[in-house]
């Protein structure tokens, strides 16, 4: 729970001030819509998920299990670059979120006056990009041994929020006034918003605006993901199997529970004392993300830490001031580097689980250190472009988050519908496909408000997808085999015969086409082949053409004294092709492939082997052959008549 928790329990950092500067004064009507969400919605969706990929998978996983071809294919390319879009700007995010808590603590202001000749944007971007250069070494090294310190860091952050947010409380418990002045800015329509989606108005308005200003607050329901990553970590029961892991199911529920109702709890009190005990102008960020904003400006809770709160008020617990406030100010700067580096093992996992599988990255992308360096790269430059400012970041952090929740909310929905009993309209889920509209919802309201956000999953989005089909092309002349299955143990011994078989002639043959004595007669005949040359015929029948590594299922049978290889599954007839023959020329005489002549076109031959793995097919076998084997005299011959 606490690895989930450094991502998942972090967000108190900044989440509170994002609150209040997207909703004003209603920030705390909005953020009891997200808890409702969160465990009504969320908890649901995610416990399914957490049953149908028990092993750290997650939605990405379920839809592509869902979605075959290309189209599946196409579809993990999206997500996996709304993904990127979370995963990355939850480092940058972070790491500006500390930055900010590290300048406005007292102790910052008695560095040498060289570091504060530079103006405190590009003190905040400096330490921002300070901090991820840091978590890019620490991975470098190997972060595995410091995964151990989370446990620490979420309990003593965690302790640290619930004693700020109970003297919070207290004090509007002992204050009632606060609560009269909440409530009377409410009535006079002083919600503290520079511009209102709706007028203010009685009880009904207030719900309405409650409902359209909870996208602005999706931050607080990053974490999910993951909770769900961390499965494999999760202890099951004596009896659970690879398969059917149901103690570790029920477990990885019980420690989802556990983190929404504790993140729901802080998120409520934490809303409510923000709201009421600080002025609204220290909560205030910098106009346009330039110069200084108010002093609890993406750092409520740290504020009131330090000793900050209304005028009149004064500390809210006789505790709390510099020493008090340094002390968060660091548990805060902790978290937050390691809500990155949690951020960062996402990464590392996700990218090499499917891209290279795919062949839409080189194979050095399963390693960790050049993707280390990659990822720090893009950190380093999406800081720079939003000049390390939190809020500027929160419309992209929230839409990766909010698409990656759409999908598993879609994925349950179709999981659900597939495996139910039911017929007619009661075999739709209803309460999964309410969830899921809800996430969609907020989803696009988050776009339409923040636009940047899907600006910059655009970009990473079409960075993943021309480079994984520009690398998908470079590699398609590797020769993408895995090794054959067969049908029954009758193809497995004739294979093994067909190894031994002097001077064999491979023949592919599109089934249906031609008859094979049509076929025989007319290759002898152009060939020039003699009747005691033996000729085995191919029939390859393409499968999944957007699979990359293949392991096709191979069926030999006798037809009239001949024999007949087909083979089904194929993601590529041509790598099928040179797969057999280079299998035989390991034992016997390396065979002799003969094909027809084609007349399509160089352009079309090529796109159609591509995308659909049938084109091209007599150059691409030779391309194959050359590059397994560079001996000629092991080499098996292309001959095109």
């Amino acid at each position: 729970m606490c690895l989930t928790g450094v991502d998942y329990f972090s967000t108190l950092g900044y989440q509170p001030s994002i609150a209040f500067e997207a909703a004003g004064i209603l920030a705390p009507l909005a953020t009891i819509v997200l808890v409702l969400v969160t465990l009504f919605g969320a908890l649901p969706v995610y416990s399914h998920v957490a049953k149908c990929s028990p092993h750290g998978q997650g939605s990405i996983a379920m839809l592509e299990r869902l979605v075959r071809g290309w189209t599946g294919k196409v579809m993990v390319l999206v997500l996996l670059g709304f993904a990127a879009t979370d995963f990355v700007i939850t480092k940058t995010l972070s790491a500006a979120d500390a930055a900010e808590h590290l300048l406005k603590n007292p102790m910052w202001h008695q560095l040498p006056e060289w570091v504060h000749a530079y103006s405190e944007d590009h003190q905040r971007v400096f330490l921002t990009m300070g901090l991820l250069v840091f978590l890019g070494a620490s991975f470098m090294r190997g972060f595995r041994e410091v995964i151990g310190m989370a446990v620490v860091i979420v309990v003593v952050y965690l302790t640290l929020n619930v004693i700020v947010i109970s003297s919070g409380l207290y004090q509007l418990a002992t204050h009632p006034e606060l609560l009269s002045n909440w409530s009377a800015d409410i009535s006079s329509g002083n919600w503290h918003i520079e511009h209102p989606i709706l007028a203010p108005g009685g009880f009904w308005i207030l719900i309405a605006s409650a409902l359209l200003y909870f996208p602005k607050l999706a931050l607080g329901l990053s974490g999910f993901e993951t909770g769900v990553a961390v499965m494999p970590l999760v202890k099951g029961d004596d009896g659970d199997t690879h398969n059917a892991p149901h103690g570790r199911i029920r477990n990885t529920r019980k420690l989802l529970v556990s983190a929404a109702i504790i993140m729901s709890v802080a998120l409520i009190g934490s809303s409510w004392i923000v709201a009421t005990l600080i002025e609204p102008a220290e909560l205030l960020p910098a106009p346009g993300g330039v110069g200084e904003g108010g002093e609890a400006a993406n750092r409520a809770l740290a504020y009131l830490a330090h000793g900050g709160g209304k005028a009149g008020i004064g500390p809210i617990n006789p505790l709390f001031g510099e020493g008090f406030g340094t002390l968060y100010d660091v548990m805060t700067v902790v978290i937050l580097w390691f809500a990155g580096a949690s951020a960062m093992a996402g990464l590392l996992n996700l990218v090499p689980q499917y891209l290279p599988r795919y062949g839409m990255a080189p194979e050095w992308a399963r390693a960790v250190r050049p993707l280390v360096f990659l990822f720090t790269a893009i950190n380093l430059f999406v800081t720079w472009v939003f000049n390390a400012d939190v809020i500027a970041q929160g419309g992209a952090y929230a839409t990766g988050v909010l698409v990656l929740m759409s999908s598993a909310g879609v994925a349950s929905v179709i999981d659900r519908y597939r495996h139910s009993e039911r017929q007619g309209w009661a075999r739709v889920p209803w309460g999964f496909l309410l969830i899921t509209i809800i996430f969609l919802y907020t989803t696009a309201a988050n776009m339409l408000e923040r636009p940047d956000g899907i600006k910059i999953a655009s970009c990473f989005i079409g960075a993943i997808v021309v480079s994984s089909f520009a690398s998908r092309v470079s590699r398609s002349t590797e020769l993408r085999f895995r090794g054959f299955e067969y049908k029954d143990a009758e193809t497995k011994f004739l294979w093994d015969s067909l190894k031994h078989l002097e001077f064999p002639v491979l023949v592919p043959h599109r089934p249906g086409r031609r008859e094979l004595d049509d076929k025989e007669e007319s290759i002898r005949e152009r060939h020039r082949l003699p009747a005691e040359v033996p000729i085995v015929f191919i029939e390859a029948q393409v499968g999944d053409t957007s699979e990359f590594l293949q392991v096709p299922l191979m069926e030999i049978r006798q037809e009239e004294g001949r024999f007949v290889i087909g083979i089904t599954r194929c993601a590529s007839i041509a790598h099928v092709i040179a797969a057999i023959a280079l299998e035989l020329s390991k034992v016997g005489t390396p065979p002799e492939i003969h094909f027809g002549w084609s007349d399509e076109s160089p352009l079309a031959a090529s796109a159609s082997f591509f995308l659909f793995g049938a084109g091209n097919v007599p150059w691409m076998v030779r391309e194959l052959l050359c590059q397994e084997q560079p001996d000629g005299n092991r080499r098996p011959r292309v001959i095109v008549g």
